[in-house]
């Protein structure tokens, strides 16, 4: 059977490293506490009282859908469409494109973002094929406006984060509930991730700091990658209750 992202793919490299799973989901994080269409997050009571676990299940999602057969694929992402209509139907409203939008926007820029962190510069191929594997997953949600190309998602991306972003009382407690869900020491540890990796747009809005200072702590990291010793530090930042989850994102 066909399957939705070829097995060379440099999307199966991103998305087949936990670690590199965990800075996608740092990023989007971030990102998405200044959406603003961030109050549908908040209709279902879901985000606020499980913050990590809710961003959590989106990149699983995501993973899911990069590692599956064609038609398995298609089908995980129709049910997301229908999860998304009956959010919808409760509401009597209508979940704008945009936010749409800008979540496949944040799943090729943090995939691009946190592999470049982890490990090189990505092609220009290999960026097309990112924004291909997410435009796709756009196209299938029958998602209008989206950009024909990777030339054309980078200007469209940057009018996003321009016109998309704003802080608010949503994005505030979101970030408090980060900081309880965390504890402070990880909690502080995410804030340093997503210096490194968001927008400077997003550090803005957000009051990041503007220093880096785990920069030192990512090149030890990268170091005990390549000794494979990298697995004890990764389960000491990571909650106890998401550790299973973690390891399941590592895949052969």
């Amino acid at each position: 059977m066909d399957s939705f992202v070829h097995e060379q793919s440099i999307v199966r490299k991103i998305w087949g490293q936990s670690d590199t799973v965990l800075l996608v989901f740092a990023g989007a994080s971030a990102e998405f506490a200044l959406n603003k269409a961030v109050d549908w997050l908040y209709f279902t009571g879901r985000l606020p009282s499980d913050p990590l676990g809710r961003l959590f299940s989106t990149v699983v999602y995501a993973q899911k859908i990069v590692f599956a057969e064609k038609d398995a694929a298609l089908a995980a992402i129709d049910r997301i469409s229908a999860i998304h209509r009956g959010v919808e139907q409760q509401r009597n409203d209508r979940i704008p494109d945009e936010a749409y939008l800008d979540v496949l926007f944040m799943l090729i820029d943090y995939s691009i973002r946190s592999f470049e962190l982890l490990q090189r510069k990505l092609t220009t191929e290999e960026k097309g094929e990112v924004f291909d594997v997410f435009n796709r997953v756009g196209a299938r949600m029958g998602l209008k406006g989206l950009p024909a190309n990777y030339e054309e998602w980078e200007k469209m991306r940057a009018e996003y984060l321009r016109e998309n972003l704003v802080t608010s009382d949503f994005s505030l407690d979101l970030y408090r509930q980060y900081q309880r869900h965390l504890g402070a020491f990880r909690y502080q540890l995410l804030l340093q991730a997503q210096v490194l990796l968001v927008p400077k747009r997003v550090r803005q809005l957000l009051l990041l700091p503007s220093f880096p200072f785990l920069w030192p702590a990512v090149q030890l990291y990268k170091a005990l990658r390549l000794l494979r010793m990298d697995g004890w530090l990764k389960n000491s930042l990571v909650p106890a209750s998401y550790r299973t989850q973690v390891g399941r994102l590592d895949v052969s």
